[in-house]
Order: C-alpha cells, then structure tokens, then sequence
C-alpha cells in the first residue's frame, strides 16, 4: 500500500552541498529525512539542528532503510562501491553523480563512451532502480530555481533510469522539491545531461557566456602554471523550462573524458 504524502521520507546518503539542498527542499515540501554520511551521525549535528525536527542523522545503512526513495550524493566515485548496496536494493535510488577523471582516477569503460557514470553506478548497486537526477546543476539553484507545481517560471531537470515505475516516483518526488522533470529515456542515454554538455549547469546560470569563459580563463591558467583565479560564484539562476530543456538535450553532442575543458 502507499504511504500517504504526508508520511513520506527522503534517505539522502551525502550531506555535501546538494545533498543538504535537496535535504532542505523535501522539508520545505513536507517530507521527513534521514541524513547519512561517510564520518557517521555524530559529524551532523549542526546540519541537523540547521535543518530541523523533520530531519534525523543516520549510518548510511539506516538511510536506505528508512527512505520511500533514496538520494545518492558522494564522491569520489570510488565510494559507491562502499555504499549499502544490500538496504538499497529494490529502493528508488537517485543518483546525482558525475564522473571526473582527475579526481575519481580513470576509469577505461567511462573513458572511452562505452557506459554512462548512471550505468557504472547501477553496476555497483544491482538490485537498486537508479534514475540519473539533480547532477546537471549547481546546488546553488537547486534553492533558486524551485518553484510550485504550476508556476508560469518553473524549471525542468532531466531523468534517466531503465525501470519506467522508478522514473515516475522519482520525477513524483522532483516535482514536491519544486521542478519539472523531462525523461531522457534510459541510462544508457544520460550522457547526454553529463559535465560538458549543452544542458549541463551553464543552462541554468543568469548570464552562462559569463560563467564559461571564466572556467576557460581558470583552466588557461591551471594549463599555463599560472596561479588561477577560480570563476566568481554565478550571481543568479535563471529558470529552463522544459521545452527548452528538450531542445537541448536532443542536439547535444556527447562530450568525452578527453574532450573535456575539465576532464
């Protein structure tokens, strides 16, 4: 039977800056949430206290448990293998990561296009139904751009998953944190919202030529060896609707590790 909306609750596993966005989010929305990270329960007071009586600090094993869906936001990405993969099985589980070679080590199969990170993912955790979401933008507009279901402004975020009941709880749960969502289809076509792509952050930035030269003037500088200037914070959102959101993962062409401005 389900559980009425009223009752819901959002494990999150990673308590870095989107995880403790979206955390917020499903609190703003109602929902309950347990908190997990790698240190252990102990380390979340604060954020805890910051979030409030719906939310509670947990092991990750506790999280998965406890969550209708679980969201997954670690790195690097060698920590999924350490994840709870037994308590996250059978779970909606979102996976909002994103795979950089200079940070996460490299990883041939990624490399060369012959999976997607979503899949690589599911690969560590079999009896979960991943759905691809919340990894093609900043946690700074996950905040800025949630809007009510309905709103003239409302912003989509894409989704990929292979088990079509998963994607609807999950785009089911996106839409009570304050988005549209538009399905990508299935994981093995979510490279088209990976880093680098057209539909990757800079959609969502208030002025996005201003922001990508200054990543290119940042990665000039870290070629060069000249001390670099790490890009301003972007000074706002703007909203993408979903129409425009389809336009662009439908022309966007597949950027690989060795293609990339940051690899």
């Amino acid at each position: 039977m389900r559980r009425h909306p009223s009752m819901s609750t959002l494990g999150i596993i990673g308590a870095g800056a989107i995880g403790t966005r979206i955390a917020q989010r499903a609190i703003d929305a109602g929902i309950d949430v347990v908190l997990a990270n790698s240190r252990g329960p102990e380390t979340l007071t604060g954020t805890i206290a910051e979030l409030g009586p719906r939310a509670r600090a947990a092991t990750p094993e506790e999280a998965a448990r406890a969550g209708d869906w679980v969201v997954v936001s670690i790195l690097p990405l060698a920590a999924y293998q350490q994840l709870p993969a037994a308590e996250l099985a059978g779970k909606v589980v979102l996976d909002t990561g994103n795979y950089y070679a200079t940070r996460d080590g490299h990883v041939p199969a990624l490399d060369a296009g012959e999976l997607t990170t979503s899949e690589y993912v599911q690969q560590q955790l079999p009896g979960a139904h991943l759905v691809k979401a919340f990894n093609n933008l900043s946690a700074s507009h996950i905040s800025a751009l949630a809007r009510p279901a309905g709103a003239a402004d409302r912003t989509a975020l894409p989704i990929a998953g292979d088990d079509p009941r998963a994607k609807s709880s999950a785009a089911e749960l996106i839409s009570r944190l304050g988005f549209d969502t538009v399905d990508v289809g299935p994981l093995a076509e979510s490279w088209r919202f990976e880093p680098e792509t057209d539909p990757y952050t800079l959609p969502y930035c208030a002025d996005p030529d201003a922001m990508r030269a200054a990543w290119e003037q940042f990665v000039a500088a870290l070629r060069s060896g000249t001390a670099p200037q790490p890009p301003a914070a972007d000074p706002g959102a703007a909203p993408l609707p979903a129409a425009r959101l389809r336009s662009l993962l439908a022309g966007t062409p597949r950027t690989l590790t060795a293609d990339r401005l940051i690899a």
